[in-house]
């Protein structure tokens, strides 16, 4: 493992980025114990606090735990799908707030991993994930439900949809495109969607994976994307548009 002291990029950076790539390489294994703070240190030249900053860094990461104690220490951490999860969503959603991600190009990409998802979650569903699917449905057509709760559950039906694939990779790739670009699309288009039509597009989804027709499935699918850019459009063009004065 090694930095270069002469680079202006943060030492602890660099340190953690070393670390973190020898835990990718398998240069460090899972549960193995890292050297001492004093040891990295003497390692990379550099003072304590630098080691420890860098450790914080990979902590953060979920890529090394922490242990107090005689046995103590540094660990490389077996990270696993649902700790990376949030993860992914945090950054996917800071991605798309900073970086002026337009509505047009979230929605294409939404739609375009969730009908790559389809087939298999056609021939992989469960009676959990359509019993899912289903409750969040009948939780949606309740005249009472507030605009939060409606969109949460808007989000947990496609949740269930992506996870009926049954991969977990899939899963965790489109944590961000579900749980991140879809709570910010429906900050735009909440006000001005039929909650009647999302449920008659949610209906049409389900039923076409519980007859385990991925072609259905991925229409309804492309129907529901054309229309929520539509809302999109429309909402900001009426939000751009001049006011009348009084």
């Amino acid at each position: 493992m090694k930095i270069d002291p002469d680079n202006k990029a943060d030492l602890s950076a660099q340190i953690a980025e070393a670390i973190r790539d020898a835990i990718v390489s398998g240069q460090l294994i899972v549960d193995e114990r890292l050297p001492s703070e004093a040891e990295l240190a003497d390692h990379f030249a550099v003072s304590r606090p630098t080691v420890r900053e860098a450790l914080k860094r990979l902590a953060a990461q979920s890529l090394i735990r922490t242990q107090r104690g005689a046995f103590g220490g540094a660990f490389v951490n077996r990270l696993s799908y649902p700790e990376a999860y949030g993860q992914q969503i945090t950054t996917s959603t800071l991605l798309l707030s900073m970086n002026a991600i337009s509505f047009d190009t979230a929605c294409e990409a939404r739609y375009a991993l969730e009908r790559a998802c389809t087939p298999l979650a056609a021939r992989r569903r469960t009676p959990d994930t359509l019993a899912t699917m289903r409750a969040e449905i009948h939780r949606q057509a309740q005249p009472g439900l507030t605009d939060e709760s409606f969109c949460a559950s808007d989000v947990a039906f496609h949740r269930a949809l992506v996870d009926s694939a049954g991969n977990p990779v899939l899963s965790y790739q489109l944590a961000g495109a579900v749980e991140a670009m879809q709570p910010l699309m429906n900050m735009i288009t909440f006000t001005a969607r039929s909650r009647e039509a999302i449920v008659g597009f949610h209906t049409r989804i389900a039923d076409a994976l519980s007859m385990q027709d991925a072609e259905t499935a991925q229409n309804a699918l492309t129907e529901l994307e054309a229309y929520t850019l539509t809302l999109g459009r429309d909402v900001m063009a009426a939000r751009s548009a001049p006011r009348a004065r009084p």
